[in-house]
């Protein structure tokens, strides 16, 4: 049996579906290193939801969240994976927050949870900035969850210089009752993000970042990058204080940065781990035992469909990772709060089945097949 995929320029390729997923056995949280997938959220494709509307299936979200524990992930909650930002609002992340570390708490999961500033929707003042952050960081830290501080947009667009990012930051960091993850979030995730740190140059962006680590090294248990520049990652990981832990945010370069080198690794708190938990989570048991040729082995090759879902423009990557938990059977519907399921192109869309049937993502290939045969006969591809 084969399926019609479309290509570029319009053409048709012949794609034969595996008959057989790949086999990976769930277990307990993984040891050598400390992995969070962030995680989608499912949408409630019934409710009657105006434009733009954000409508969350809790049921199916939160079935999903059991099932990257029970591989031995930690959850990143209401990050960009989930939406926030494009198309969650505050108001539907803070509900997120409080269900998924309900779950967390009664499946034994390790969950970390996202403070941002997205209850302002027009221009803040500083002050105003320090506020929204204070209101979500008390909002997190009184679930239990981790706090994971994520780049603002009010506070970019509000800053004038990095000394108003040290004095924020410092603020918070003072107010945080347990260690917190500092999230640097490059403008290809969020364009909205540019000259974050206080300056339109990485190097100098950089240098402000580490000045707000070493002013409160006992309040920072890690930072997240997502700047999609291995290079960078490691020279950054290589200059944080004894104790402060790197998780890479790279979905291009994740298999070598957690492998990590002689003089250490990254951690990992990764969007495409929404797709490859189980694989992923395979993989990094294999790295605890040692065998770091192993590890490669099993994670190198799901590179390709990683940088295929976040290619430019990145940000739209979410589509991607929606579509293909809706084939592997995580969810029943393949729609997105927001309406971002029209965010990629059907070629894009069917790259991505291809790729994640090649590595085995697919419990039960038949119904991804059949489920991505519907979808192309929506757009009008006979088979």
């Amino acid at each position: 049996m084969t399926i019609r995929l479309p290509g570029p320029g319009g053409s048709l390729r012949d794609h034969t579906p595996r008959a057989e997923p790949a086999s990976f056995t769930t277990g307990a949280p993984l040891v050598s290193r400390t992995v969070f997938s962030a995680a989608h959220v499912v949408a409630d494709p019934l409710a009657d939801a105006g434009p733009g509307a954000a409508a969350v299936d809790w049921d199916a979200t939160l079935a999903f969240r059991r099932h990257l524990w029970a591989h031995g992930l930690g959850v990143a909650e209401a990050m960009d994976t989930a939406q926030r930002g494009m198309g969650l609002d505050w108001a539907g992340a803070a509900e997120l927050i409080r269900r998924s570390t309900a779950e967390a708490r009664s499946a034994g999961g390790a969950i970390a949870c996202g403070v941002g500033t997205d209850q302002l929707t027009g221009p803040a003042t500083l002050a105003e900035v320090r506020a929204a952050y204070e209101e979500q960081l008390a909002l997190v830290e009184g679930t239990g969850a981790q706090a994971i501080l994520m780049a603002s947009r009010a506070l970019a667009a509000a800053a004038s210089g990095p000394e108003d990012y040290l004095d924020v930051y410092g603020h918070l960091l003072r107010q945080a009752s347990e260690p917190v993850i500092l999230h640097w979030l490059g403008p290809m995730f969020d364009p909205a993000l540019d000259g974050y740190w206080g300056w339109p140059d990485l190097d100098a962006a950089t240098e402000t970042f580490l000045g707000v680590i070493a002013a409160h090294p006992d309040k920072v248990d890690g930072i997240k990058v997502s700047l999609l520049d291995a290079r960078r990652e490691v020279e950054l990981r290589r200059r944080l204080p004894q104790g402060v832990r790197c998780y890479t945010g790279d979905d291009y370069n994740y298999p070598e940065l957690i492998a990590g080198d002689e003089q250490g690794f990254s951690h990992a708190l990764l969007g495409i781990f929404d797709p490859l938990g189980p694989l992923a989570a395979e993989a990094v048991r294999v790295l605890d035992t040692g065998d770091t040729a192993k590890f490669r082995e099993l994670l190198d090759p799901t590179v390709e469909l990683s940088r295929h879902l976040f290619e430019k423009p990145t940000r739209f990557y979410k589509t991607g990772v929606v579509l293909l938990a809706w084939l592997a059977g995580h969810q029943s519907h393949f729609t997105m709060v927001g309406g971002l399921q029209s965010a990629r192109p059907l070629p894009h869309l069917a790259r991505a089945y291809e790729l994640a049937d090649g590595l085995g993502l697919f419990p039960d290939p038949a119904l991804a097949e059949s489920r991505m045969k519907s979808l192309l006969s929506v757009y009008g591809v006979d088979q």
